[in-house]
C-alpha cells in the first residue's frame, strides 16, 4: 500500500509539472502552430508501467528515418566541402595525385603529392623548389630499406609510384633527398669506372681498338662492354662465402663453375638483368658478415625485398663495386641512361603559372662602382657586377678577420669569427666513419668535400676530400702570427684568415691537395 500511495504522489506531480510546462512553452506556440495538425489517435489500450512505453513520430512517405527537422548546429564536421580541414589537406576528389613522403639527412620527412606518373627527376625538382636549395643540378631520390641496409639511387626516368608499389605494407622503406654527383659521371671519366683488367677479351669489336676507344664507343651508343672477375658470394643457408668468377654480359649474370674457365660447358646462368635491381649495401661485415666493406646486391624488381631473395656480393676495391653496379645500369637501361644525361644538363624548365621569386625591392638595384673621382658609375656588364660582389665580400671577411684577431679587442664587441658554421660544406662534430658514409652516399667524384671539426685535436678542423674513389682527410690546424689567429695545412707556410678564405682558394688552387675543391657535400634538411 505504500507503494501505490508513493506512485500517486508522483502521478500527481507529474500533472502539475506539465501544466508549467504549457505555461513556459507558450511563447512557442506559435511556430508549433505552423505545423499541420496530426490525426487523432484511437484511445491507446491501457499498458502496463513496467514496460517500456513505444512512441510514434509522424514522417512523410520518402524521406530517410535518420534525416531530421531540428538544424546541424556543427556542418563543417559533416561536409568536406565546407570543412578547412579537410580541404586545405587534400587535393580535390577528382585529381589525379598520390601522397608519399620523403626524408631529408636529417632523419626528418616532407609529404609530397605527385602525379601517378610523376618520375623521379620530376620529383626532385619539386623537393628543390620547396626546399629552397641553391642549385638544381646533381640531386637523387634514394630507395632505402634501412632493416636490410639496401640503397640504390633511382633512375630519372623511373616512376616514382610504381617503386613505391613493390614495398611491403609495414616495411620501414623510404624515400630520401640528397645529392648524387657520380650519377652519370662515367660518362664523363669512363677509364676510371671501368679498368682494362676487368673488360672481357671475348668481344669481336675489341680488334684493332684501343681499351679507352672501345669503352667510349660502346657508352656513346648506350651499352656496355662485358664485365668479367672474381667476386665473393655468400652461400645459401650459410654463413661462409665463396670466391666465384663472374661474368655479366647483356644477356644476364653468369659464373663459371670451374675457376676462370669462359667455356660454355663451365658458365651457369645467374639472372636476367631486366628483372633485376642492384643496391649498395650498408655495413655489410655486420649485417651479412661480409669479408669486406665493398658489398652490393642484387633482387627482384616486383618482390618486395626479402633476405632470402637477395643475393649477396662483395668486391675487394670500391673501383670494382662501381664497376659492376656501374655495367649493370647500362646493361638494364642501355640508351635510356644516355637520355637521362643529355636530359640532365638542361636546367628543368618551371611550371606554368610559377612566378619569379625575386621580390621587386631586390629587382631594382643595380651594381655600381665608387671607385673612380668623378663618382659613382652603374656596372652594365653582369660579369664585371659578380667579380665586384666577390671582391667586396672578400674584403668584409678580411677586415672582420682582422678585427677579431686584434689582442686587445673587448670580448662584448668583438665579431662572431664561426662565419663557416652557415656554410654547406661544413658539418660541425661529425665522426670519420660518419664522414666516409656521406661522401660515400653523395657519388665519391674526384673533388667532393666537407670540413668537420676533429674530434682528436682540440680547436682544430679536418679537411677531407675524395680523390679516386677513396677520402682523404687532412688537418686543418689554427696559429697565431704576430698576434693574429690564422688556419693553415701547410705547417704555416700558407696561411688563411678563416675556412672559408680557406676553401676559395683551393677551389682555384690545389695547394697540397691532390685536387682542387669542386662539390660541396651538402645535407639538405626538408
Amino acid at each position: 500500500m505504500e507503494v501505490e500511495d508513493s506512485w500517486k504522489e508522483a502521478l500527481d506531480g507529474s500533472e502539475e509539472t506539465s501544466c508549467d510546462a504549457e505555461v513556459l512553452l507558450g511563447s512557442s506556440a506559435q511556430n508549433l502552430s505552423l505545423l499541420p495538425p496530426s490525426p487523432p489517435e484511437p484511445d491507446a489500450p491501457p499498458i502496463r508501467r513496467s514496460q517500456p512505453i513505444v512512441i510514434t513520430v509522424n514522417r512523410a512517405k520518402g524521406v530517410d528515418s535518420l534525416s531530421s527537422s531540428v538544424p546541424n548546429p556543427f556542418p563543417e564536421l559533416c561536409s568536406p566541402s565546407k570543412s578547412p580541414v579537410l580541404v586545405g589537406s587534400f587535393p580535390p576528389p577528382t585529381s589525379n595525385k598520390h601522397l608519399i613522403k620523403v626524408f631529408g639527412e636529417d632523419s626528418h620527412s616532407r609529404s609530397v603529392w605527385v602525379s601517378r606518373g610523376a618520375t623521379t627527376r620530376e620529383v626532385c625538382h619539386m623537393l628543390v623548389q620547396s626546399a629552397h636549395c641553391s642549385d638544381q643540378e646533381s640531386w637523387a631520390l634514394l630507395e632505402v630499406h634501412p632493416t636490410l641496409g639496401l640503397e640504390r639511387c633511382l633512375e630519372d626516368h623511373e616512376v616514382v609510384l610504381e617503386v613505391q608499389a613493390t614495398w611491403a605494407l609495414k616495411s620501414d622503406t623510404r624515400f630520401v633527398f640528397c645529392k648524387n654527383y657520380a650519377k652519370y659521371e662515367f660518362f664523363r671519366k669512363p677509364m676510371a669506372f671501368f679498368p682494362e683488367s676487368m673488360i672481357s677479351d671475348s668481344a669481336d669489336d675489341r680488334k684493332g681498338m684501343t681499351s679507352s676507344d672501345l669503352i667510349q664507343n660502346l657508352l656513346v651508343s648506350g651499352t656496355c662492354p662485358e664485365i668479367q672477375g672474381f667476386l665473393q658470394v655468400k652461400e645459401p643457408s650459410r654463413k661462409s662465402w665463396k670466391k666465384v668468377y663472374f661474368f655479366l654480359r647483356r644477356s644476364g649474370l653468369y659464373c663459371s663453375n670451374k675457376g676462370s674457365s669462359k667455356e660454355p660447358r663451365h658458365l651457369q646462368y645467374v639472372a636476367d638483368l631486366d628483372d633485376l635491381n642492384v643496391f649498395t649495401v650498408v655495413n655489410g661485415r655486420k649485417l651479412y658478415g661480409a669479408p669486406s666493406d665493398f658489398t652490393f646486391s642484387i633482387k627482384p624488381t616486383k618482390n618486395p625485398p626479402r633476405l632470402q631473395d637477395l643475393k649477396i656480393l662483395s668486391a675487394d676495391s670500391e673501383q670494382t663495386r662501381t664497376c659492376w653496379t656501374s655495367a649493370f645500369r647500362l646493361f638494364k637501361y642501355g640508351k635510356q641512361l644516355q637520355s637521362n644525361y643529355q636530359l640532365s644538363k638542361v636546367p628543368p624548365q618551371k611550371p606554368e603559372g610559377a612566378k619569379d621569386v625575386k621580390a621587386k625591392s631586390e629587382a631594382s638595384l643595380v651594381a655600381m662602382d665608387f671607385s673612380g673621382k668623378t663618382g659613382g658609375r652603374v656596372i652594365q656588364n653582369p660579369a664585371e657586377a659578380q667579380s665586384a660582389e666577390r671582391e667586396e665580400g672578400q674584403a668584409w671577411r678580411r677586415r672582420e678577420a682582422l678585427r677579431s684577431s686584434l689582442p686587445n679587442l673587448n670580448s662584448a664587441a668583438k665579431p662572431s669569427t664561426a662565419i663557416h658554421k652557415s656554410q654547406p660544406w661544413f658539418h660541425g662534430r661529425v665522426s670519420r666513419k660518419e664522414t666516409q658514409r656521406l661522401i660515400e652516399k653523395q657519388g665519391l667524384v674526384d673533388g667532393m668535400f666537407l670540413i668537420r671539426e676533429s674530434q682528436q685535436h682540440a680547436k682544430c678542423f679536418v679537411l677531407s676530400l675524395c680523390y679516386k674513389l677513396k677520402t682523404k682527410h687532412y688537418l686543418v690546424i689554427p696559429c697565431e702570427d704576430d698576434g693574429r689567429r690564422y688556419y693553415t695545412m701547410d705547417d704555416g707556410v700558407t696561411l688563411f684568415i678563416d675556412l672559408l678564405q680557406l676553401v676559395e682558394f683551393h677551389q682555384i688552387n690545389k695547394g697540397i691537395l691532390p685536387v682542387c675543391l669542386k662539390h660541396p657535400c651538402v645535407c639538405v634538411a626538408l
